[in-house]
């Protein structure tokens, strides 16, 4: 096929003409929106099982609750991290993305926050509001009535307060940060400690018990109403999968843009050389957690699944089709060759990343200051990310799609820029 060949196809008033063995536009945008509808739909699977072991923790506060609690939302991660390579290409996702995976937070709006966290911030006057203590608190120079926690309150009241984009106040890390607490170990081993007697009425720690079971049921239940929100849009007639099919060249655009802004400028350079370069555990995407080396290595299975149009589901069955993959198969194969080899070579550097944290030391251990081996496996995984960029930038020119717009990084162009 001659360059320019394939917008030619696109430009056809029939899908009925097909090149070779190469599938459809319209059919590799199909598995594209089946798999982002599966990935989603997980999401809100496991975002329901969050739910009931919230709602267990809530009516009986102990060890036992708290755990099963964030092994759920541990659990909910997976699915949701394998969307991120949507978000990207799709101005709908990236919207609305905000609501759910914004980050990072100051965590001092939500509740109550160890001394070394600081009294007050010079961007941000709410730093240490701590709604969960006071019903009665002032945005924008207003008083609201905070007497009720809320859904209303932390979603259109606190979220986002007065444009600064740190009083994050729902989404997975306010759910994590009520269910871990403050990670104070630095770069040294352990997450977060906060006691199940944080949620126990009866037998209450720190103060507020109420409220924070309170808070901690509303962000949850928040989180399942803006997941089914996402899986409509990507239903048979869903607005997202609609939008895609309306302009196939512009879709398999997204489906490329998508993997080369998460690969490059989100990945690579926010979520993980930004934390590298400064040695700070505050950089780490799953902070309170410690489950940062999840997230980051199921970004990347992400972004293999948009590709290869193969994707697993949490119950075991396989959603797949016509992927971007064939075409490039058909029109190069060597160039097809060597993107699935440089996404192998990221998962296959995530991967050695994941087994680190889960036998030797978490990944804000890797990357404090002084760790060299800890610091060059994140670096190797930084490293084949930014390499499978240029071939996704390759593809896009082969396929003759338009100009690619790929996010970038300061912690990766500029990198003093970062210390400034």
């Amino acid at each position: 096929m001659t360059k320019g060949a394939l917008a030619a196809i696109l430009t056809m008033a029939t899908t009925s003409f097909a090149w070779a063995d190469a599938p459809t536009p319209e059919a590799v945008l199909g598995t594209y929106a089946d798999i982002a509808q599966a990935a989603y739909g997980d999401s809100l699977v496991t975002a329901e099982a969050l739910g009931a072991a919230v709602d267990a923790l809530i009516a009986n506060p102990s060890d036992a609750t708290l755990n099963a609690a964030r092994a759920a939302w541990v659990a909910a991660r997976a699915p949701y991290q394998q969307t991120e390579a949507y978000r990207f290409g799709n101005a709908i996702v990236d919207d609305w993305e905000g609501k759910v995976n914004a980050w990072p937070l100051d965590e001092g709006l939500i509740d109550y926050v160890d001394a070394a966290y600081g009294a007050e911030s010079d961007t941000n006057a709410l730093y240490t509001m701590n709604v969960i203590a006071n019903p009665s608190i002032a945005v924008n120079g207003r008083e609201v009535d905070a007497s009720s926690i809320t859904a209303d309150l932390i979603a259109d009241t606190l979220h986002e307060a007065e444009e600064v984009e740190a009083n994050v106040a729902i989404g997975y890390h306010a759910i994590e940060f009520l269910l871990w607490g403050q990670d104070l170990n630095g770069t040294g081993p352990g997450a977060g400690n906060r006691p199940a007697t944080d949620f126990d009425t009866d037998n209450c720690s720190n103060g507020n018990c109420d409220r924070r079971a309170a808070y901690l049921k509303a962000a949850t239940g928040l989180l399942l109403s803006d997941l089914e929100e996402m899986v409509g849009y990507w239903g048979e007639d869903g607005e997202a999968r609609e939008g895609l099919l309306a302009d196939p060249q512009a879709g398999l655009l997204s489906i490329l843009t998508g993997m080369g802004s998460l690969s490059y400028g989100e990945l690579a350079g926010e979520r993980m050389k930004l934390g590298l370069l400064l040695h700070d555990p505050e950089e780490e995407h799953d902070c309170f957690s410690d489950n940062t080396h999840n997230s980051h290595y199921f970004d990347a299975v992400g972004i293999r699944n948009v590709y290869t149009g193969h994707y697993r589901r949490v119950d075991g069955s396989v959603v797949s089709g016509p992927a971007v993959a064939d075409i490039v198969a058909d029109l190069d194969p060597a160039l097809n060759e060597e993107m699935l080899a440089r996404l192998d070579a990221t998962i296959l550097a995530m991967a050695a990343m994941k087994a680190r944290a889960e036998s030797i030391e978490a990944y804000d251990q890797m990357i404090g200051e002084g760790n060299a081996e800890g610091n060059a496996i994140v670096q190797a995984a930084i490293d084949a990310l930014v390499d499978q960029t240029p071939s996704i930038e390759r593809i896009v020119a082969a396929l003759d799609l338009g100009a690619l717009e790929i996010e970038g990084s300061d912690s990766l162009d500029d990198p003093n820029a970062v210390f400034q």
